[in-house]
C-alpha cells in the first residue's frame, strides 16, 4: 500500500510516498480502507518535530479519516466489513489503509461523505470540548472567535449560535469574513497582520470592544495566538473565559494583571489529552455533534478536497495560514 511519509524534520516538501507493507488488524482493533484524510494544523507541527508528540519515523502525517472496515479484530462485536466509519487517531492517516482501536471509531450515517466524515473530529471535537466543557457557554452570552475562518474557529462560530450565543467572527480578510458570515455569525472584526506596535494593538483592542458590546465577550475562542490575543483579552467581560485553542501566529504573552481587572478566566482546552483520559464524555460529546449535524445545525466547511499525491500541498496552504475552512486529501 502507499503511505505519505516523513523520513526527517521539515516542512511539507520532504514528504514523500512510499509503498510499506499493510497493517494486520489486532486484537480490538478495526483495518480500515482509508477514504478521505482531513488536514489540520498539528499535521504541519508534527512533521517538523514542534508538535506535542513525536512518533518514531518514518511516520504518516494525518490525524482525521474516514473509510470502510475491511476486517475487524479478535473481540470486537459493534462493526463488521464494509461499515463506513470515521476515526480520530493522532497521526498517521495519510495511507491507504490503517488499523485503529475500535473504541476510536464512530459509525458514519450513510448521508454524509467520506470527505464531510473525515472533516468532523478534530474540529468540531475541539470546539464542543472548549464551548462546553471548559467555557461553560450559555444562551445570550457573546463569544468572540479568532481564526474564524478555519476549520476549527468555523466549528465554533457555528457551535456557539447552536449553543444561543450572539458570535463575532474575527478574520484577517473581507473573503473569510464572509464565510463566517455565512456559517452564522452575527457580527465579523478584519484584523491586519501582526507584529503589531503599542498604538496597533490598542487600535484592535478598540475594534474588538465595538464589536463584542459595552459588556465585553462572555467567552473568547482564541485559535490564532501571537499579537492578537492581548488585544482579544483586553475586550472581556466580568468574568469571562478565555479560551486557549492554539497559536499558530506565536505563543502569546499575556500581561496578568488584566486577568485580574477583569476577574476572568484562562482555560486551557487541549483536546487530545481530553479524549485519552476522559474517554466517556468525550464519546458524549461525539454523539452531541452527530445530532447537531443532523438537524443541520452544523455542517464541516470542506474548501478544498486534493489528491492524494498532492496532500503535501494541502499541509503547506494551511500552514501559511491561506486556508478557509477544511481542507480534505481523497485517498
Amino acid at each position: 500500500m502507499r503511505a505519505l511519509q516523513s523520513h526527517q524534520p521539515g516542512g511539507p516538501e520532504t514528504l514523500t510516498i512510499n509503498e510499506v507493507d499493510a497493517p494486520e488488524v489486532g486484537k480490538g482493533e478495526l483495518l480500515l480502507d482509508v477514504k478521505a484524510c482531513a488536514i489540520n494544523f498539528p499535521d504541519a507541527l508534527i512533521i517538523q518535530d514542534l508538535y506535542q508528540m513525536r512518533p518514531q519515523r518514518p511516520f504518516a502525517p494525518g490525524s482525521e479519516v474516514a473509510g470502510i472496515v475491511e476486517a475487524v479484530g479478535e473481540g470486537v462485536t459493534d462493526y463488521a466489513p464494509g461499515d463506513r466509519v470515521i476515526a480520530g487517531i493522532g497521526f498517521g492517516g495519510l495511507v491507504e489503509k490503517i488499523t485503529v482501536p475500535a473504541a476510536a471509531v464512530y459509525r458514519l450515517p450513510e448521508q454524509f461523505s467520506f470527505e464531510e466524515g473525515a472533516s468532523l473530529l478534530m474540529t468540531y471535537g475541539t470546539s464542543i470540548h472548549a464551548l462546553k466543557d471548559r467555557g461553560h457557554i450559555k444562551a445570550g452570552e457573546t463569544l468572540l472567535v479568532l481564526g474564524a475562518a478555519g476549520g476549527v474557529g468555523l466549528a465554533a462560530v457555528e457551535l456557539g449560535k447552536a449553543y444561543g450565543a450572539r458570535v463575532v467572527a474575527a478574520v484577517s480578510s473581507e473573503e473569510k469574513a464572509e464565510m463566517a458570515k455565512a456559517s452564522g455569525a452575527d457580527a465579523t472584526v478584519i484584523y491586519e497582520r501582526q507584529p503589531f506596535d503599542k498604538a496597533q494593538s490598542k487600535a484592535l483592542s478598540q475594534q474588538f470592544k465595538e464589536a463584542v458590546g459595552p459588556n465585553g465577550a462572555d467567552i473568547i475562542y482564541d485559535a490564532v495566538g501571537g499579537d492578537y490575543s492581548e488585544p482579544a483579552v483586553r475586550s472581556i467581560a466580568w468574568e469571562g473565559r478565555f479560551l486557549v485553542v492554539g497559536f499558530p501566529a506565536g505563543i502569546a504573552k499575556l500581561p496578568l494583571n488584566l486577568t485580574l481587572l477583569k476577574s476572568c478566566d484562562v482555560c486551557g482546552v487541549f483536546w487530545g489529552a481530553f479524549t485519552a483520559r476522559e474517554p466517556k464524555r468525550n464519546a458524549e460529546n461525539i454523539a452531541e455533534l452527530f445530532d447537531l449535524w443532523k438537524q443541520g445545525k452544523i455542517s464541516p466547511k470542506i474548501s478544498e478536497i486534493f489528491s492524494f499525491e498532492d496532500a503535501p500541498k494541502a499541509i503547506a496552504k494551511l500552514a501559511d495560514r491561506k486556508a478557509l475552512g477544511k481542507l480534505v486529501v481523497k485517498i
